[in-house]
């Protein structure tokens, strides 16, 4: 991480102390494998010590600082009389999309790392003061404990600019790993860990997928089911016992998930282990798990509990179940038989009263009766051709689950019971009030997703498909591989609203042209508009008709250029790309319009000479477009974002 991010982070961080500790290790002690609870730094008084954080040995001597973030495992060996400082912080940013990124690529409040420091006294006088007040407890003495905290950072970065410091990167998958084994039985979610890691939930799940090869709550998923398997081989639990240890308080839901994964029912597993277990001649243990009688609820979001009555469904006595299914076969053998005798007394009377004549009629209103069943289970679903086959979807659908394509729902008509994370400046987010938040679209949470129980999912891509589509009925919709009128087309005929999608359609194409046609009256089609994105020394350039950002509007829809350097790209790419360039090249990439994606918190380039020296900059044809609200491509933000860039374009021109 660079030193400069380092201090940046610092210099906005709100902070909170949490814990200062004095610690005297007697020779020869230990302190095995501690879990640190918070960000902390471990301040070496005296003696020497083997120090061990998160498998990174240090022989610690006096003034030895070490720092190490939330999770990392310390260990310590006292060599001689070893006193220490440990000081236990939290650290938050505000929400500014620069300073999300600085944590995306390096987070200084999780970096590892350990050095001896050459001015050890400012810090060590700190500390002492810091743990002085802390022992006193008053509101007053913990607002001071704040300010020495600040003065011992400030006097670390004073350090780390004259001595140069090696920061060291955590194992950051490592502790999310832990994490997740250590506290499998909670209620656990991507947004949740990235929260307890200060990462944001994209860049986690992106990183976590290249190191482990396998999605977070993929990963997360297949632990808690190999534990519930062990856990159905090894005890007699109950079956509700066993889903609530591995983190599922709804019984039912943790069986449709465990059939999802494994192919059969919980109870099915266990019947089959317990057989394969007496035919190999193994005896059966119960000692190998242990579950208390008082374990506590983990997590009850759903208050699903009526599946089962009956907790001795699924234990170890096949007589039970072998009786009840013995039953279930008579009382299904008598009503067979009975309706049988109800058909031929029907039969004979028939034969009777119409001496024979009418026996036929009897296969006839079968016949018809079966006629019937199949156009009512016809007009119950209907067969929707997509790139994965055919699927069989609802053909009223009542709790759709949409992802990222929220707004082409929005425009249609129909609103979901559960859809991916909205952001707040989005064009369709007042419509989404209130659905519930399944997680991010490029990585949904298919337990949440689950939870909502839907019956039918629209997922934005192929890979989504494959996460969900045993959930529910799933139709994929890329919308990266296919065009807007594709889409809506497809989307229409999924509920049934062909005629709605085709209006929809036919609308929007005859505002483009009256835009277009607006534009050129007044020149403003003959000249080039670029799109960037970015802060004070470097800038994305919008090189896409796909990227978002109002890229598809201007390029694609109202038919603007860029400047050449950026067209030539444009006109080859099917993809959605931007590059970066410095900012003193930047002007070389503007065109006679702009068009600058910004965000809270983003850039002030006011003060900025290159910036100010750029045309479109000095003579107001400059146009900064939210984030949020040009981050969608479905109907509806391209509709509210064809308004917005037109009405800009002519003010920006008529300013002139």
């Amino acid at each position: 991480m660079k030193l400069e991010d380092h201090i940046v982070a610092w210099n906005h961080a709100a902070v909170k102390v949490l814990d200062i500790r004095h610690t005297v290790m007697e020779p020869g002690d230990k302190l095995q494998s501690y879990m640190l609870p918070a960000c902390g730094f471990i301040y070496t008084v005296r003696g020497t010590a083997s120090l061990n954080l998160n498998g990174i040995e240090y022989e610690a001597d006096r003034h030895f600082i070490v720092h190490g973030g939330k999770g990392m495992r310390l260990s310590i060996e006292a060599g001689e009389m070893f006193e220490y400082y440990l000081l236990f912080y939290r650290a938050s940013l505000p929400g500014r999309k620069d300073l999300v990124r600085l944590l995306e690529r390096s987070n200084p409040f999780w970096m590892q790392y350990g050095f001896e420091s050459v001015e050890p006294l400012p810090l060590h006088y700190q500390l002492m003061a810091m743990e002085q007040l802390w022992a006193q407890g008053s509101l007053v003495d913990r607002i001071q404990v704040k300010g020495l905290f600040y003065q011992f950072i400030h006097e670390l970065m004073k350090q780390f600019i004259k001595d140069g410091i090696n920061l060291r990167q955590p194992d950051v998958i490592g502790q999310v790993v832990r994490y997740i084994e250590e506290h499998h039985r909670h209620n656990l979610s991507l947004e949740s860990i990235a929260e307890q890691f200060n990462y944001s939930p994209r860049h986690l799940s992106s990183r976590f997928k290249g190191e482990k090869g396998v999605s977070l709550i993929e990963y997360m998923i297949r632990f808690r089911l190999q534990h519930a398997k062990e856990l159905l081989r090894c005890t007699e639990a109950p079956l509700r016992d066993i889903a609530e240890e591995v983190g599922y308080s709804d019984v039912y839901y943790f069986s449709r998930l465990f059939r999802k994964y494994n192919g059969q029912s919980p109870i099915r597993f266990r019947k089959e282990s317990k057989q394969m277990s007496s035919s190999d001649n193994r005896p059966f243990t119960a000692a190998t798990f242990s579950i208390g009688e008082n374990i506590s609820s983990r997590y009850n979001v759903f208050e699903y509990d009526n599946h089962y009555h009956n907790k001795t469904i699924g234990g170890s006595s096949p007589m039970r179940i072998t009786k009840t299914s013995s039953f279930i076969v008579a009382m299904l053998l008598s009503f067979t038989l009975l309706l049988s005798a109800c058909g031929t007394a029907n039969v004979g009377s028939n034969a009777t009263n119409a001496n024979g004549s009418k026996a036929p009629e009897v296969t006839s209103s079968t016949n018809n009766s079966t006629a019937t069943d199949n156009a009512t289970k016809e007009a119950e679903t209907r067969t929707i051709s997509t790139t994965k086959g055919d699927i069989v979807v609802p053909a009223h659908p009542e709790r759709v689950v949409v992802l990222y394509l929220q707004g082409d729902l929005v425009a249609l008509g129909i609103k979901p019971v559960g859809t991916s994370s909205v952001f707040e400046g989005a064009a369709f987010a007042k419509e989404m009030a209130g659905v519930e938040n399944l997680g991010s679209w490029y990585e949904p949470n298919p337990e949440a997703i689950m939870a909502v129980k839907p019956d039918l999912i629209i997922a934005a891509s192929d890979e989504t498909y494959e996460i969900l589509k045993d959930i529910a009925p799933t139709v994929p919709i890329p919308y990266e591989k296919m065009s807007t009128d594709e889409r809506i087309m497809k989307i229409g005929e999924v509920f049934g609203k062909e005629q709605e999608a085709k209006a929809l359609l036919d609308h929007f194409h005859e505002k483009v042209e009256t835009s277009k046609q607006k534009l050129a009256e007044l020149g403003i089609l003959d000249k080039t508009v670029t799109i960037i994105e970015g802060g004070k020394k470097e800038m994305a350039v919008i090189d896409s008709k796909l990227y978002g950002r109002g890229s598809q509007i201007i390029y694609e829809y109202l038919g603007l250029k860029a400047p050449e350097i950026i067209q030539k790209k444009i006109d080859g790419r099917e993809k959605a790309t931007g590059g970066f360039v410095s900012l003193e090249v930047l002007p070389e990439y503007i065109g006679d319009f702009v068009f600058r994606s910004v965000w809270d918190g983003a850039d002030d380039l006011s003060e900025n000479a290159i910036w100010n020296s750029i045309p479109a900059v000095k003579e107001g044809r400059l146009i900064e477009i939210g984030f949020d609200f040009s981050y969608y491509s479905d109907i509806y933000s391209l509709d509210k974002q064809l308004d917005f860039v037109v009405e800009k374009l002519v003010s920006a021109y008529e300013k002139k």
